[in-house]
C-alpha cells in the first residue's frame, strides 16, 4: 500500500506547522498540500492526487469557507475516492450538521487533534466511525427527525427556555395544545424534561 494522500486545509501558522509534523511521523502518511484559503485548497486539490482533506472551518477569518471550500472541491473530484476530514474548534449543531450534509466523512475539534491519525486511517480503508466530538449531536439530530414539525418547533422554543404559556402564545396554540406536544415529544425522547 503507498501512502495516504493527506492535503491540509488550515490558515493558523501555528496548526499548519504542529499537524504538518505530527503527521510526517507516520510512516503511511504523506502531506502533499498545504493551503490556507478556500481559493488555495480548491486550486490545489485540482493539482493533486489527493485521498484525503483535513478541513478548518473559518478560514482567513471568513465564516464557513471551510464549507464553501469543501463543496467545491468534492464537485469537482470523486466524492467516493477523496474523503474530507473537519479538523475545528466549532462546536455548534448547526455546523456540525451542515458538515456532513456537504459531505464531511468526520468532524473532529482541533482539542481531539491526537486523535487525526487513527481518522485518517479509517476514513482511507472505508471504515470511518463517526468521531465523538460529533456523534452525540449526530445522535440527537437523528432523534429530533421523529418528531413532527410542529413538535420540532415546540422542542426548539422549549430549549430556548420559554414555559409553556409563553410557546402557547408565541405560536397561538392553546396552552393545552402546548402541553399535549410536549407529553408527545417526552415519550420519543427518552431525557427530555417537558416539565
Amino acid at each position: 500500500m503507498g501512502s495516504i494522500r493527506v492535503m491540509l486545509v488550515e490558515d493558523d501558522p501555528f496548526w499548519q506547522q504542529n499537524l504538518s509534523a505530527d503527521l510526517a511521523e507516520e510512516p503511511d502518511i504523506e502531506v502533499v498540500a498545504v493551503a490556507g484559503t478556500k481559493e488555495e485548497a480548491v486550486s490545489a486539490a485540482s493539482r493533486h492526487p489527493i485521498d484525503i482533506i483535513l478541513m478548518d472551518i473559518n478560514l482567513t477569518g471568513n465564516n464557513l469557507d471551510g464549507l464553501e471550500a469543501m463543496k467545491e472541491i468534492l464537485t469537482e473530484l470523486d466524492e467516493d475516492r477523496v474523503k474530507v476530514i473537519m479538523l475545528t474548534s466549532l462546536t455548534e449543531r448547526e455546523v456540525i450538521m451542515k458538515s456532513f450534509r456537504l459531505g464531511a466523512l468526520n468532524y473532529i475539534t482541533k482539542q481531539s487533534y491526537k486523535d487525526i491519525v487513527r481518522a485518517i486511517r479509517e476514513a482511507y480503508e472505508d471504515r470511518s466511525t463517526i468521531h465523538a466530538d460529533a456523534a452525540r449531536i449526530m445522535r440527537s439530530e437523528i432523534q429530533l427527525m421523529e418528531l413532527s414539525p410542529m413538535e420540532r418547533e415546540v422542542f426548539e422554543l422549549r430549549k430556548e427556555g420559554l414555559s409553556k404559556q409563553q410557546i402557547s402564545e408565541k405560536l397561538h396554540k392553546s396552552t393545552n395544545t402546548i402541553k399535549s406536544q410536549l407529553k408527545s415529544i417526552k415519550n420519543k425522547l427518552t431525557g427530555f424534561k417537558s416539565d
